[in-house]
């Protein structure tokens, strides 16, 4: 066979090689998919409970009425572990990616509708000193320096996952950048939150069947 015949031949074979190697670089730059309980990747859109690793202290998480206010609603626990709280969906701050993958900028918003007219984004909250709590009423999308304290990151604790609070959508900004934990105000409520004394929540995503009702 000539030079130039073989080349031609060749060149379909060298074509599918080179761009099945960028494939797989680009790949391998992407951090590890979330996974639920059952092994699947979590994805945008879809509904999944959030329950602790460590069953006892509480349930699920869920909204509620906190430090004698009514509005805006807390991400809190739930009080008892047989309580699964209320499904949440993730949206990454990409939106055309549909993969939830840790380490990334994300939105979370429970499916109910809140009792207070806002909406049930998860945005950080100051209310006490040293004391960030996690509550309702963020922004979803725009990422930017105006909404940064509505975006979370789903991190890797072993075999288990955590929540951070360590925004990535301002490069400019000064942000704190901690894991969440469970902070119990003086009413006994447990609070998903962001302070230097708290140990990471740990927990795993049960995704909710599609014909389920809530």
């Amino acid at each position: 066979m000539k030079p130039t015949l073989l080349v031609l031949a060749l060149f379909p074979f060298l074509l599918f090689s080179m761009l099945v190697s960028a494939v797989d670089d680009q790949n391998a730059e992407l951090p590890d998919p979330v996974r639920d309980t059952s092994g699947k990747i979590l994805r945008a859109g879809n509904e999944y409970h959030i329950l602790p690793v460590l069953r006892g202290p509480g349930g699920g998480l869920t909204l509620a009425s906190t430090r004698n206010k009514t509005c805006p609603l807390d991400v809190v626990q739930e009080p008892f572990d047989v309580l699964k709280g209320l499904p949440v969906t993730f949206s990454p701050v990409d939106p055309k990616k549909g993969v939830i993958r840790v380490s990334t900028d994300l939105n979370i918003k429970f499916s109910a509708s809140a009792i207070c007219a806002q909406s049930s984004v998860w945005r950080l909250l100051k209310e006490l000193t040293g004391v960030w709590f996690v509550s309702s009423g963020g922004v979803e999308g725009n990422p930017g320096m105006e909404t940064t304290v509505n975006w979370f990151k789903i991190e890797k604790d072993g075999d288990d996952y955590n929540f951070a609070f360590c925004p990535s959508v301002c490069e400019s900004c000064k942000v704190l950048c901690d894991n969440l934990g469970i902070f119990i105000d003086e009413d006994g409520k447990r609070h998903l939150a962001l302070a230097d004394s708290l140990k990471p929540f740990k927990v795993f995503f049960q995704k909710v069947p599609t014909s389920a009702q809530y």
